[in-house]
């Protein structure tokens, strides 16, 4: 059996050079899309014989995208607009963006105008108790299988279509035990290793990537049980990057037992059903979709989902990861913090920003509440 070090320093290598995952499959001469954040239905990619690899951007001051990006917008957007101008995404085919926000939507002809990766853009309906929803979204996936049979050159089946399915509810089980078995082992599993676990599932195939994380579920639970006794916290957001603001949280004896991370386990906690139509199937996940910024609710459910969260792995907190600019988390972080300091559990507000290099802001917070 895999000793637990080595599958960790496995994983931190994948997620820290996205650019040799994407070598190596270029080199078995698979295509490659790229994912941009969030929900984009890599199932229809992956049943092309494509591999899906998500762009969620990196630590970088853009010289290039501001010319068509304002220094205001996302800079998950910012940066992967950079990337694309650059050359950094060179060997993709094709790029896949969801429409969520108004950023994404401006991102559609920033994109276009700046780099000549083709883009495939879909929109999810945010109204999603309208009859129509559903068949709008099987209009659009269906647009969508077509736009990618162009960059294969082969047809997607259905078949393929719901065995690539089962693979990524594989994948989501794996990834959604993980977390919980973390928790048991909070001396190994620091905030730098987990977040290494979850990013580097964006750049692997999904049944190559549950092959490792039930690899490393098996050689955990070999070890006994840890018993933490610093700060536990909850993370919620886009996303809690890099791994140089997570050294923080482990330099100050705090851990992640639980994540409400766009990045992370929001992608996993919601299964694919399978009712033997995996177009329908795939389009139905959507509307099972709940406690996220980025998909409409009636009900301000997703601060008392983080307080559950919090109450569940005896969290000391939460910690908002505000992505700068991000229209959608902030209009979610009043009514969030409010549900959180009501349940008697601190919440913290850690801005994260790409473009920045500097997180002695956030060293200040994380080291105060790990005085408290």
């Amino acid at each position: 059996m895999a000793d637990v070090h080595e599958l960790l320093r496995r994983f931190g290598e994948i997620a820290n050079n996205p650019r040799a995952q994407l070598d190596n499959y270029l080199a078995q001469g698979k295509k490659v899309i790229g994912c941009m954040p969030v929900y984009v239905p890599e199932e229809l990619v992956h049943a092309g014989g494509m591999i899906p690899i998500g762009l969620w951007g990196g630590q970088v001051a853009p010289k290039y995208a501001g010319k068509y990006n304002p220094e205001f917008t996302c800079s998950i957007m910012r940066s992967c607009l950079e990337y694309g101008m650059t050359g950094v995404y060179q060997g993709l085919s094709g790029v896949m963006l969801p429409i969520l926000c108004d950023t994404f939507r401006g991102m559609v002809s920033s994109w276009r105008a700046g780099t000549e990766l083709p883009l495939i853009a879909l929109c999810q309906p945010q109204n999603r108790d309208s009859t129509a929803a559903r068949f709008f979204l099987y209009e659009e996936y269906r647009a969508t299988r077509a736009k990618l049979e162009e960059l294969c050159g082969c047809v997607i089946t259905e078949s393929a279509l719901a065995e690539s399915i089962r693979v990524y509810n594989e994948h989501s089980t794996a990834m959604m035990e993980f977390v919980e078995k973390a928790d048991e082992h909070l001396d190994v599993i620091t905030c730098v290793a987990r977040h290494a676990v979850m990013k580097s599932a964006l750049f692997m195939e999904k049944s190559e990537h549950t092959a490792m994380v039930r690899e490393l579920i098996a050689a955990l639970d070999q070890l006994p049980p840890f018993r933490f006794t610093g700060k536990k916290l909850v993370l919620s957001g886009i996303t809690a990057e890099p791994d140089e603001l997570l050294a923080i949280f482990d330099e100050n004896n705090i851990r992640v037992v639980a994540d409400d991370l766009a990045q992370e386990s929001r992608q996993y906690r919601t299964c694919i059903p399978e009712t033997g139509k995996p177009l329908e199937d795939l389009v139905e996940q959507w509307f099972l979709r709940r406690g996220c910024s980025l998909v409409h609710e009636k009900t301000p459910d997703r601060g008392n989902m983080l307080v559950d969260l919090a109450k569940k792995h005896g969290a000391d907190g939460v910690a908002i990861c505000l992505m700068r600019f991000c229209d959608v988390e902030e209009y979610d972080y009043p009514y969030v913090s409010q549900a959180v300091e009501a349940a008697g559990l601190i919440c913290l507000n850690i801005e994260i920003d790409q473009g920045t290099q500097s997180h002695e802001q956030s060293r200040t917070k994380l080291q105060s509440f790990a005085e408290m």
